[in-house]
């Protein structure tokens, strides 16, 4: 595979170093954790990599941004082995991923979009007064997710007198919605309590627009990057082939 770029050229771990940023450690790392393919050694035990090794490294570089460290580790560590079939279906994955975070986006816009003064008051939402059981399993989460929220200031249950259960009014369930879909979108907590607070006042959710157009960006920038790498691992596949 890649015979003439196997056999042409010797370069240094500092010369695949430099040409990115990178230390010589670092390079020598990747090669233990099989996301660049195995070297030869010099009679001293050097190591001597070639330019198919800088075109490995490259890859996971450009790969890192769009899919994640932990992605794009797995993915060079299948091409190596040559399982090329499952590195493909890891970047398939990692699209899906990237798909359903811009349905998310989506579903957070239309949700804030609905809200008007009316919608924003606990007796007039479209959402049902529930438990932290029942809403908990309707969002996907653990109860002491809800909980966490609570102490956060995010959501304001009310104690039943009786029993002392928490009872989440229709405003405490569409405000849990919200933070759950903001946490899905990459944001903090404390991040996403301004903006509860906005929806909350029902003074219109002009405030939440650079929030949504940053995440926005953040997703094309993604996407972007995706591309970026897809070109850089099909230049290695194609070289290795």
């Amino acid at each position: 595979m890649g015979r003439n770029l196997q056999t042409s050229g010797k370069l240094r771990p500092v010369d695949l170093a430099r040409g990115h940023g990178l230390s010589t450690q670092a390079v020598r790392n990747y090669e233990e954790a099989g996301i660049l393919p195995t070297t030869d050694r010099t009679s001293s035990g050097y190591r001597v990599y070639t330019p198919l090794h800088e075109r490995a490294l490259a890859a996971f570089l450009a790969l890192v941004p769009g899919h994640g460290h932990a992605t794009a580790t797995a993915v060079m560590q299948a091409v190596n082995r040559d399982a090329v079939d499952e590195a493909l279906q890891l970047i398939d994955e990692s699209h899906v991923r990237l798909l359903h975070d811009r349905r998310t986006l989506r579903a957070v816009e239309d949700a804030l979009h609905g809200l008007t003064a009316d919608s924003a008051s606990a007796d007039s939402t479209s959402f049902r007064r529930t438990f932290i059981g029942p809403l908990a399993q309707e969002l996907g989460v653990r109860p002491a997710t809800l909980r966490k929220w609570e102490n956060a200031g995010l959501v304001r249950p009310r104690r039943d007198p009786l029993t002392g259960y928490r009872v989440y009014d229709p405003a405490d369930v569409r405000d849990a919605h919200l933070v759950h879909q903001l946490r899905r979108g990459g944001y903090l907590l404390e991040q996403i309590a301004p903006l509860i607070t906005q929806v909350r006042t029902a003074d219109g959710v002009e405030p939440l627009e650079g929030a949504l157009r940053d995440w926005h960006g953040r997703l094309s920038d993604r996407g972007r990057a995706m591309l970026h790498g897809a070109a850089a691992l099909d230049s290695y596949l194609r070289e290795r082939a």
